[in-house]
């Protein structure tokens, strides 16, 4: 197993941490309101926290595993070199929407470095920072998929099997 394959593990895991802490903090804030008249603010602060974490987290695991909903109607009925044209052009897309959220969030670092949450006091950098890396990985994969369209090493839609890895399941 490769280094990378390692680091989007531990991805997939930081996702299963959140998700479950997210969902034992509501569902005790829950039990407390509902069953003894009193909750933890915490909690109410903490599971939005996490939730921003978690869909940001989870952008950069889809965005590995080709998860993202797209509309590929048109891509799938042309030829193979259309085909790669209009998929360099979406993935160029992608790394400018994930340039533009990068600077953006570089830009606002020092005010949310300094806007503080109300209940927790954490600086609100620890909830807005998780797009700086969503916006670095998922533009760096996007702009090695250009690149792989642009120079015809990358020829299929993603999710969609080439001529040949069709095949190959056939015979198999």
């Amino acid at each position: 197993m490769r280094l990378i394959d390692y680091f989007f593990k531990a991805l997939e895991c930081a996702l299963v941490v959140l998700l479950a802490g997210m969902t034992l903090m509501v569902f005790a804030n829950v039990v407390l309101r509902y069953g003894f008249g009193s909750g933890i603010d915490v909690s109410e602060e903490l599971s939005r926290f996490f939730f921003v974490w978690l869909i940001f987290i989870g952008a950069i695991v889809a965005m590995r595993r080709n998860m993202h909903m797209g509309f590929d109607l048109v891509v799938a009925t042309v030829s193979a070199p259309v085909r790669r044209v209009l998929l360099t052009i979406a993935n160029g897309a992608v790394l400018g929407v994930c340039i533009l959220i990068l600077v953006g969030t570089l830009q606002q670092f020092h005010v949310n470095a300094t806007n503080i949450a109300p209940v927790t006091r954490m600086p609100m950098i620890w909830v807005f920072g998780v797009l700086i890396p969503m916006s670095a990985l998922v533009g760096l994969m996007a702009g090695l998929r250009m690149l792989g369209y642009a120079t015809g090493r990358l020829s299929g839609a993603p999710g969609h099997p080439t001529v040949a890895e069709s095949e190959i399941e056939v015979r198999e």
